[in-house]
């Protein structure tokens, strides 16, 4: 039987090897003790790891389609939230004869600036505007100066009229500026469909954690209940609700949440089976937890990645809802929508300048809603790296 060695050309670290290593390090002028600094400074630089939550918003980052859509739908956002400083009929600030006015907060009558009654002051009046053109007087006013409700009364064309003499888009067959009208109802469109979007996430949410934490009889009979409830004809309701009540985003708003939450319910359904089952909700039972708490501190937070992908999707069929509402005329009458906006394109198709515009805003408003969807559920797959 022949011995093993090491392999042919090498040899064993003796001794005298040995000590030429420890020569080789000493002859470099490099300390052991300075080598495990080095190895802890470069720990220390090392990133640290990151949360689920942190690598979920940097995979959302790296879809540029959806990241720049987010910036994209909050910058618009914020326009329309700030809408007064942007498109008001009143001046910002003015000065008057020494005097400073705020008529954006509050517009004094006309009286105070030379006119002839005690009415708010009406900014387009070209005696107010006279007023204001001498020395020493001046108006500042936002970037477009009309707003919502503005009807231009000192206009020389017909309305609708086309965009000119002051109206980047033209006005609606009331008179009304264009631009004004769509920041508005814009607005109003997205903030209901949040308000929207947040009562029926809340209601789906408890619905399809108790179906899916307790299961058995509890899921079986609200299961039931969900499908009777669906079968509810939802435009029907809403049609009787607006012949007996005035209507109102409030109402608008409790009458579309207590049928938005059903799809929602599903799918924390679905996740509320899969995790009760799991190892760390057996051991905080045997740990003496309650229900409630196992819910809320445990089960909850590892089912709401179907939440938050279902979020912007939600979100534009809200915006949707309200928008095909005002379009019906079953919507609030007197508030910008943009359904209003489409309702009276449709009735003057020679005016362009009412549904085109309209049309575009609503159309990109709902692209983004789903590009950020999109980006969210890619996000939260926990498959990609």
């Amino acid at each position: 039987m022949s011995a093993v060695g090491p392999p042919q050309g090498t040899r064993p670290l003796g001794g005298a090897a040995r000590s030429d290593a420890r020569g080789d390090i000493r002859a470099s002028g490099v300390s052991a003790p300075a080598l495990d600094d080095a190895g802890t400074a470069a720990q220390a630089r090392a990133p640290a790891s990151l949360s689920p939550n942190q690598r979920a918003w940097a995979r959302f980052r790296r879809n540029r389609l959806g990241y720049a859509s987010l910036l994209l739908f909050v910058a618009m956002l914020l326009v329309g939230l700030f809408a007064e400083v942007v498109s008001n009929d009143r001046p910002l600030v003015a000065r008057y004869e020494g005097e400073f006015f705020f008529p954006a907060l509050n517009n004094p009558p006309e009286i105070r600036f030379g006119g002839d009654f005690r009415t708010p002051t009406d900014w387009h009046d070209p005696l107010i505007r006279e007023q204001f053109a001498k020395p020493g007087n001046w108006a500042l006013f936002t970037l477009n100066e009309f707003g919502a409700k503005t009807i231009d009364v000192f206009a020389h064309n017909a309305d609708p009229a086309r965009p000119g003499n002051g109206h980047l888009l033209g006005t609606d067959e009331a008179g009304r500026d264009i631009v004004a009208r769509l920041l508005y109802g814009f607005r109003i469109s997205v903030l209901f469909g949040l308000a929207l979007t947040f009562v029926g996430t809340l209601l789906g949410i408890a619905v399809g954690a108790v179906q899916g934490y307790f299961g058995g009889r509890v899921d079986l009979t609200t299961q039931r209940i969900i499908e009777i409830w669906s079968s509810v004809p939802e435009l029907y309701l809403l049609i009787i609700i607006a012949s007996l009540f005035e209507p109102s985003l409030v109402l608008l708003l409790g009458v579309l949440a207590i049928f938005g939450w059903m799809h929602l319910s599903d799918y924390v359904r679905a996740e509320f089976l899969r995790n009760r089952n799991l190892e760390f909700v057996k051991a905080a039972r045997a740990m003496g937890l309650s229900n409630w708490q196992i819910i809320r501190r445990h089960v909850l937070p590892n089912s709401m990645t179907p939440v938050i992908t279902f979020l912007p999707f939600r979100m534009s069929a809200s915006i949707l809802a309200l928008t095909s509402l005002d379009f019906l005329g079953i919507g609030v009458p007197g508030l910008p929508s943009l359904g209003e906006l489409l309702r009276e394109g449709k009735e003057n198709l020679d005016a362009w300048w009412i549904a085109m515009p309209t049309f575009v805003v609503l159309v990109l408003t709902l692209l983004l809603l789903t590009f950020i969807g999109d980006a969210l559920r890619d996000a939260f797959d926990t498959r990609k790296s």
